[in-house]
Parts: structure tokens; sequence; C-alpha cells
């Protein structure tokens, strides 16, 4: 009897409790599963802290999925024998712009049962709070670091219909901010969303002219960066 796959949701901040995030069918599907499936060792292990004891989560074994995992389809094998394993995300939720998906998809094609929660979505969230069309939208992962690259990347992105949503490391965050008040058109809409669900959540939405006139300090903070021209 080939087992299940539960993609659990994370929260966006850890430092916030569980209760008004995560709905309770999450805890009760953690009770089930047999391991777990994270990006770090460190945050597989914080997840379970939440909904287990410690005596509970010393019996559920911890495998990675990051940039170096060489082989997705090993971790099937559990599953394959019938088990139930749950994989997380750092934040937010599995399988968005993380490794997640190749794993869902080697799951369909070995008939494995796949779950998933209701959770939080840093995307769907910025997307909301922006003001922005949600009829046309696109999610681009992370942009190019460098600067040319990146330059026309926003230029191409521009010059697109819909929503453009995209997401970047914490500590270039500022360094993103700057770049696209640099490079868009006046005109352009842009939205910054920091610290989506926590106490210090911050979004604005104008257009660049207006960004210009305009303070948003912008520190080593995660963030979700929305343009459109629409």
């Amino acid at each position: 009897m080939v087992g299940k796959l539960y993609l659990l949701p994370n929260l966006l901040d850890e430092s916030l409790p569980i209760e008004p995030f995560l709905p309770v069918s999450v805890g009760a599907a953690v009770l089930q599963i047999n391991g777990l499936i994270a990006e770090s060792e460190k945050m597989g292990r914080r997840y379970l802290r939440r909904f287990l004891s410690h005596e509970e989560m010393a019996k559920r074994p911890l495998q990675l999925l990051n940039e170096h995992t060489s082989n997705v389809q090993e971790l099937l094998k559990p599953m394959l024998q019938g088990e139930v394993w749950g994989l997380i995300s750092d934040a937010g939720l599995p399988c968005v712009a993380d490794p997640g998906a190749q794993l869902v998809w080697l799951a369909h094609q070995k008939g494995v049962a796949i779950h998933t929660f209701v959770g939080p979505s840093s995307l769907i969230m910025g997307l909301q709070l922006s003001g922005f069309s949600g009829q046309h939208f696109s999610f681009h992962g992370y942009l190019p670091k460098e600067g040319a690259q990146l330059e026309q990347k926003l230029k191409e992105l521009e010059k697109a219909s819909g929503t453009h949503i995209w997401i970047e490391a914490p500590y270039r965050s500022a360094k993103m901010l700057a770049t696209l008040l640099q490079v868009l058109r006046p005109e352009t809409k842009l939205c910054v969303a920091v610290h989506l669900t926590s106490p210090n959540e911050r979004v604005m939405s104008r257009r660049v002219s207006q960004w210009k006139e305009l303070s948003f300090p912008l520190e080593k903070e995660p963030a979700v960066f929305l343009i459109s021209t629409d």
C-alpha cells in the first residue's frame, strides 16, 4: 500500500503563535506523519516542536530537501512503503519558490496520495494588499542579482501586462527597492509588502513617481515586491 505526502503550511514569522495562522487540521496531520521533509534540520525540528512533545519529536526522522539535494526520488522511498510524511518550507506554503515542487511531481508519478492544507502565503497576501489586478498575475521567484540583468528583466516586466510578483533575500531588500526606483518608469505602480502577518507588517502601494517623494526605510527584512502598469 502506497503512503501519503502532506504539504504542511508554515508561519511567515516563526516568532508568532500558530493558532491565528494555521488550522487545527495541521496539528492533527503532524501527529499522523512518520517523518518530515524540510529545507533545513533546524527549521524542521522547530516545526515539529510546535506540535509534538520532545519524546514524540524524537520518533520522527527528518530528511532535507534543498538546493544541495542530489536525489529527490530517494525521499519517496518511505512513502512507497506505506508511510505518511510531511513536507514544509522554511516559511509559508511548501512548493512555492522552493524545491518541493519536484518531490510532488515525482509523488504523482508513483501514485503517492498528496494532501495540502490552508496556510499563509506572502505572495497572495501581497497581491491582496497591493490593490493591483488579481485577474492576471505572475510570480517570478527571485529576479537576477546582477545589475544589468536585473535592469533588463524589470524593463521586460514593465512591458508585460498583468501584475508581476517576486521576492528577494532579506539582506538585498533595500538594494532591490533602490533599483526599482531608479529603473522603473514614473507611472508604473509599485507595491512593497514587508513582514506580512507580523506586528511589524508594512505595505505601501504607489506609483514610482510618488514613491520617490516618500520615506519607506527598508533594511534586512523579508519583503514581497509587486509592479503593474495596468
